[in-house]
């Protein structure tokens, strides 16, 4: 066997201030600058001696500097996004150009739905791997032919070439790769990611991998992550947010960007105990079906937010797309949360099948009824690769795929009889209006901001970008969706202010 290849493990700046592919499940690019970490790359570029994993857009890199660092290599993994998937194939052709012998790999939805597509695209893509990519890229960098390769798609003699699939990673193989966090140290610089609603600087990493739910909107479930929820042990998180602890002092918080945190009742309260001595608090995605023992628990261990998809307020909707969640489940679910004083990020979506003017109004009181410390309210985004698509697809409501603007930003492409785009775009904005301007939510930010100097500094910018953005959306109402409009449509994750961001809406 060879030795083995110098790999570049890369997460392309496909627009400006652009939050890519590989940490984040909805890519765009936001009106408020955030940015999650590229995990899935970590775990290859642990493994591989030599490596480099490259997260162009939080450390400002420009496709010029990358085609240049990538001389240095001899293999690079580059994970693209339907919406960067165009932008990443320049970026390949000049990498190509300046070192003709490069071998380059595609990982992402993008080409795990579009395999063949995505090869014929372009000649300067060597191969794609399919879903989960770790082994694949790493045996590659090993010197395995690629024809025994499981997951990899590749062009041979002019046809498509297709490998059988591998299996999806056990719990014993996940606490077998190396610790995300061990990779951003060497390679990444935290201060470089914020995300609006958590304390910055914040580190994330993943407890486990897959979601069980079926919401039809949800793209890394149906594609990357896949429905199978597989965990890492308890031991071996443990030793990673204790490592961590100790290994990035100037940390305010960790966040667990699992699909969905808290599937289990048994695993959450055996990791919270792990947790409690550390004394380190934490945020992590949830769904509404813990009880309050549970949260207690991890309130006990460290829990300060919780990032909730509840979606919407009317009961059928929550049916349309699989939620597996009703709106009676979310009330109790803050209730405790709010007992234990456990703060909830909210998540809802306008547009989603079955939506209305009558069932927007519903979503709207239930948001306030729920009265979360935060929320975001995006418009519902149907992704290639989710049921939601195919749905749309099939009877009509999908006005085009999921397109974006010049600079990457995404905007709204399903429709309804009696529901325009127009009027959803209007319906985001007064929801926000609706819920943060009541006096006791207003109240309650200016208390935050008043007791935590950098809270008030962050505050203030994003009162500035959502006060702009929502001049913008006034525009986009009165004068009707136009592409060079700078509306935010992927799914959520928001902040304190109201303005959208990302999330895998658990």
């Amino acid at each position: 066997m060879s030795s083995v290849m110098k790999a570049l493990l890369l997460n392309p700046p496909s627009f400006e201030h652009f939050d890519g592919g590989a940490g984040s499940r909805w890519p765009a690019t936001r009106e408020i600058e955030s940015y999650w970490y590229p995990v899935w790359l970590a775990y290859p570029a642990g493994q591989l001696p030599g490596s480099r994993l490259l997260d162009g857009p939080p450390h400002g890199i420009t496709p010029a500097q990358v085609v240049e660092i990538a001389k240095d290599y001899e293999f690079v993994v580059l994970f693209t996004s339907t919406v960067g998937f165009h932008s990443d194939l320049r970026m390949a052709k000049a990498m190509k150009e300046k070192k003709p012998g490069i071998k380059i790999c595609f990982v992402g939805p993008q080409v795990q739905i579009k395999p063949a597509e995505s090869l014929l695209a372009s000649p300067d893509i060597d191969f794609v791997v399919r879903g989960e990519f770790d082994n694949a890229v790493v045996d590659y960098a090993n010197g395995k032919p690629i024809s025994g390769i499981a997951n990899v798609s590749y062009i041979k003699d002019g046809k498509v070439v297709h490998n059988p699939p591998r299996p999806l990673l056990q719990t014993e193989e996940l606490d077998a790769l190396p610790f995300a966090t061990d990779v951003y140290q060497r390679d990444l610089t935290i201060e470089k990611y914020n995300v609006p609603f958590l304390l910055h600087p914040f580190v994330s990493f993943y407890t486990a991998r897959g979601c069980p739910a079926l919401c039809t909107f949800c793209l890394w479930p149906q594609t990357l992550s896949g429905h199978a929820w597989r965990v890492r042990g308890v031991e071996s998180v443990a030793r990673e947010f204790k490592q961590a602890h100790k290994m990035f002092p100037q940390a305010k918080e960790f966040f667990f960007d699992d699909d969905t945190f808290n599937i289990r009742k048994d695993r959450v309260l055996a990791l919270c105990k792990e947790f409690k001595p550390v004394g380190f608090q934490w945020s992590c995605t949830a769904r509404v079906h813990s009880d309050y023992e549970t949260l207690k628990a991890m309130a006990d261990g460290g829990a300060r937010l919780l990032i909730v998809g509840f979606e919407s307020g009317d009961p059928q909707i929550l049916k349309n797309i699989k939620k597996g969640a009703t709106v009676e489940m979310g009330k109790t679910f803050v209730q405790n949360c709010k007992k234990v004083g456990i703060r909830v990020h909210g998540d809802f979506i306008i547009g989603l099948p079955g939506e209305t003017k009558k069932t927007i109004e519903k979503t709207i009181n239930y948001a306030k009824e729920l009265d979360c410390e935060t929320i975001q309210v995006s418009m519902a985004h149907a992704y290639p690769g989710t049921e939601l698509y195919e749905q749309g697809t099939r009877e009509g409501f999908l006005k085009g795929e999921a397109v974006t603007d010049a600079g990457g930003h995404q905007l709204p492409h399903l429709e309804y009889p009696g529901l325009s785009r127009e009027y959803m775009v209007d319906s985001v904005n007064r929801f926000y209006d609706d819920y943060y301007f009541r006096p006791r939510v207003a109240w309650r930010i200016v208390r935050d901001a008043l007791w935590d100097a950098h809270e008030r500094k962050r505050l203030f910018h994003e009162a500035v970008d959502f006060m702009k953005l929502r001049a913008d959306r006034k525009r986009v109402a009165k004068k009707g969706v136009q592409k060079k409009v700078l509306v935010n449509v992927p799914e959520q994750r928001s902040s304190s202010v109201g303005v959208a961001s990302e999330s895998p809406s658990a």
